[in-house]
């Protein structure tokens, strides 16, 4: 009671590292629900690794001579943003695409693509020693020294993209788990797949920009499948993975501040063995 005391004290001078664990924690499994739905699970684990590949080409460009330097903080989180939300959105399209189409072996060009992007990701930064250093930060899930500005900018878009995820969930559902009565009802099927994956650019990009690709893709997929065991309904699915992530990341944050741990895998190690507690209650049930 006195770790939680202290780290819900307004005073404390890692509130902002709790305040982004449960926003990526309540906000990840929602777009993660997305995924599962429409059988993309790998493309879960690829996107992360994408998205940091697109930071570090951000991060590069000055070096090339084709941008000026960014001396401002600001300017710099917004190139590593943008960097990685083009990434992000160019990759989900095209696999998306193959997987739409049933062309070849979607899983082996995910593999190739996740593959492709830690190794450029790599190169990219061997050039540019202070982007190598904040990278390897987020590689290790240090969620540690959160700016002011990265927490408003991660609320922002979290808020905009729960906002079009409750607004328009009918839909995504829709065209997410019946594309047979999505074309039925004549819905613009392009539009709004467009419109999905954009949301989830949007939530993997500023996700991989504060906590890292270890954390979003844990946060991604780990909470969804542990809630798909138990849930009847896709309310229940919907909710119950918010709710688990969120718990999971203040359990993961508290654990990790008492035994001075990274707070990131801490968080994903917890979900693990949630995950396997949850799967042996649901062998469990399935027996009797």
């Amino acid at each position: 009671m006195e770790t939680l005391r202290e780290i819900f004290d307004p005073e404390f001078l890692l509130r902002n590292s709790v305040y982004i664990m449960l926003l990526v924690g309540f906000a990840a499994p929602l777009v993660g629900v997305y995924l599962i739905l429409r059988r993309l699970i790998f493309l879960g684990v690829a996107l992360p690794q994408i998205s940091s590949c697109g930071i570090a080409f951000a991060f590069a460009l000055p070096g090339w001579g084709l941008i000026p330097h960014m001396h401002d903080r600001v300017e710099e989180r917004a190139l590593a943003l943008a960097g990685s939300v083009v990434f992000t959105l160019l990759a989900i399209f095209f696999l998306a695409v193959f997987e739409r189409r049933g062309r070849g072996l979607v899983e082996g060009r995910i593999g190739t693509a996740y593959v492709l992007a830690g190794a450029w990701s790599i190169l990219l930064l061997v050039q540019n020693p202070h982007g190598e250093h904040g990278m390897l930060e987020l590689l290790r899930g240090e969620v540690i020294s959160v700016s002011n500005l990265d927490m408003g900018l991660t609320a922002v878009v979290f808020a905009i993209v729960v906002t079009a995820l409750f607004i328009f969930q009918k839909e995504f559902l829709l065209v997410s788990f019946d594309r047979e009565m999505a074309l039925t009802l004549k819905k613009k099927i392009f539009f709004w797949d467009a419109f999905l994956f954009t949301m989830v650019a949007l939530t993997v990009s500023i996700s991989v920009l504060t906590v890292g690709p270890l954390v979003t893709f844990g946060f991604l997929l780990l909470p969804p499948l542990i809630t798909y065991q138990f849930a009847r309904t896709m309310r229940q699915f919907i909710l119950g993975a918010s709710l688990v992530g969120g718990i999971s990341g203040m359990i993961g944050f508290v654990i990790a501040y008492k035994w001075d741990l990274p707070v990131g895998p801490t968080a994903i190690a917890f979900l693990g063995v949630i995950f396997g507690v949850a799967f042996c209650v649901r062998k469990l049930i399935q027996k009797r």
